[in-house]
């Protein structure tokens, strides 16, 4: 006969032996963000949107300007600025990604942007991947 292992105890003997930071995807607490309400959040409107155009920003190492169809009448472009992360940018065009619509549009490098393309930084701060979304998904739904 075996011994009966107590499910409980092994996993608080594993954390005890686990140190902070071991962890491979542990997040660096220097990059973690003040706790905000759901109201906050709520206030985010983030959709589908489909990438329909993207180049070079003239004069801009680091930015892409795209040219999106989210849903909304007409085309949306935001920059984004990717560039060094996405050297074969052309690729991107017909994938759909996520899109913050309602940030105030701003200008960048005598361009407008108008929203932010929602992408995940690795841990170790190398790598930028934009986040795709299934191509099922109607430009314009929205994501929360």
């Amino acid at each position: 006969d075996l011994p009966r292992l107590d499910a409980e105890e092994e996993v608080a003997y594993i954390k005890g032996k686990m140190t902070p930071g071991t962890a491979k995807a542990a997040v660096d607490e220097k990059t973690r963000k003040p706790e905000i309400d759901f109201k906050q959040f709520d206030k985010s409107e983030i959709r589908v949107a489909e990438i329909l155009n993207v180049e070079p920003v003239k004069g801009a190492d680091k930015l892409l300007k795209f040219t999106l169809d989210a849903g909304d009448e007409g085309t949306r472009q935001i920059l984004s600025g990717i560039r060094e992360f996405y050297p074969d940018y052309q690729k991107l065009k017909g994938k759909k990604v996520m899109a913050v619509v309602n940030l105030k549009p701003r200008k960048l490098k005598g361009e407008m942007s108008e929203g932010m393309l929602l992408s995940a930084e690795s841990l170790d701060g190398k790598k930028i991947t934009l986040l795709e979304v299934s191509e099922n998904l109607e430009n314009g739904s929205l994501v929360g």
